[in-house]
């Protein structure tokens, strides 16, 4: 059973991999025998932070580039050179993201492009620009990082519900046009993750009470607490690994149980 989850002779590129759910995914896929992890960043500060963080990790493998993946000359001329320094492109990642909390009425136009751009736009260049070699090779791994807001509406993040939204019919798609190359792609949704950025969200008040937005996302989950990024491992590995060759055009929600629950009776 070991052999069907292994990564053994893959190689990764997960976009936006230099910290937070892409960091762990990458760990993850070492841990499970990947050759090489491939990451990029929008600004070479972040590539650099991000190649300190794998060191620290004692992660070797692992190959770092700028680019824009919002841009599809860029991410073409990424794909290249990446097939000539490192080789083929086995499964590709698409976790780069941003989210804008703005009431749509308060929103301008050109931030809820920004939202598209990098949570639905990109995935698409990226997938597209990995395609045509993976079709070659008839074998590939494409995964989505979706989110409940895939499925879920709340208030503030209406770009961020669109674009993930948009993103899981993406998914679908993809497993629709070019399974018949037996190419995968799976979306992953993470639910409410403790991590750095959702830091300030846990953060106790003044008065020592929880954070509200802390009792909410506890009240919702079942499991009555944040997930932790390790517990992402297991999943994206299934997607990643053989064990997954029959999974197409699903989206895998890591969620501690949110979308199943309709919360706590007052």
């Amino acid at each position: 059973m070991e052999n069907i989850f292994s990564l053994e002779g893959k190689n990764a590129w997960i976009t936006g991999a230099s910290h937070g759910i892409g960091f762990s995914i990458a760990e993850a896929y070492v841990k499970a025998g990947a050759s090489n992890i491939i990451f990029n960043s929008s600004s070479e500060a972040s590539l650099q932070r991000g190649l300190e963080a794998y060191a620290r990790a004692g992660i070797t493998n692992v190959h770092g580039y700028v680019c824009d993946v919002t841009d599809e000359a860029e991410v073409k001329a990424l794909v290249e050179k990446i097939h000539a320094e490192v080789g083929q492109i086995d499964i590709l990642v698409n976790n780069a993201g941003i989210i804008k909390r703005i009431p749509m009425h308060e929103m301008e136009r050109k931030e809820f492009q920004q939202v598209i751009d990098t949570d639905l736009v990109a995935p698409y260049i990226c997938s597209a620009a990995v395609l045509p070699e993976m079709m070659e090779r008839r074998e590939g791994k494409i995964i989505n990082i979706c989110s409940m807001m895939s499925e879920l509406g709340r208030e503030t993040v209406s770009a961020y519900a669109a674009a993930k939204g948009g993103l899981k019919m993406l998914t679908r798609n993809i497993c629709s046009e070019y399974g018949g190359y037996n190419i995968q792609c799976n979306g992953l949704g993470p639910g409410y993750i403790a991590t750095s950025q959702t830091a300030p969200l846990r953060e106790k008040q003044p008065d020592g009470t929880p954070h509200p937005f802390d009792s909410f996302i506890c009240a919702k989950t079942p499991a009555g607490r944040w997930l932790d990024p390790d517990e992402l491992a297991g999943p994206a590995v299934f997607l990643a690994s053989h064990a997954s060759d029959a999974v197409n055009g699903h989206i895998l929600y890591v969620d501690g149980g949110i979308l199943a629950y309709i919360g706590k009776q007052p």
